[in-house]
């Protein structure tokens, strides 16, 4: 693997996608998202071999908490899901960036990566997160 492979990109929305090869990504949700969501109990994936557009719905997470819409950052085809996650929802909490990943994605434009926040970006938009959520508690 090269360096490039284990780069990650992310969403406003806390999705994440690395490139494991070429034209091809993993996609999951971020630790953040696993955090805020709480115990995972189901994780609806979508059918391998669907075509997907950018921003196109590709599957849910519902937690004892409640329910969240994944949204495929990228276009292409789906061409393999995490079907451990049926009878183990839980590991999107013990390891969303590992054993938690939720779909394969073959890319049919590379260039879309570049849309994507960086892991410095990503960081950044966390920070104000938990900075706006601090000053929520003050009020």
């Amino acid at each position: 693997m090269t360096e490039n492979d284990m780069k990650r990109y992310y969403t406003e929305e806390h999705e994440w996608v690395m490139p494991i090869g070429k034209d091809k990504i993993r996609l999951g949700i971020t630790e953040y998202a696993a955090k805020e969501l709480g115990d995972v109990v189901y994780v609806e994936l979508p059918e391998a071999d669907s075509s997907v557009s950018a921003g196109d719905e590709v599957g849910t997470v519902e937690s004892t908490k409640s329910a969240s819409v994944i949204f495929s950052p990228v276009s292409g085809k789906i061409v393999a899901v995490n079907e451990e996650l049926e009878d183990a929802p839980e590991l999107v909490n013990e390891g969303p960036f590992k054993e938690g990943w939720m779909s394969e994605i073959e890319l049919s434009d590379a260039s879309e990566l570049e849309e994507l926040l960086s892991e410095e970006d990503y960081a950044a938009l966390i920070a104000e997160l938990a900075e706006d959520e601090a000053n929520a508690e003050e009020e």
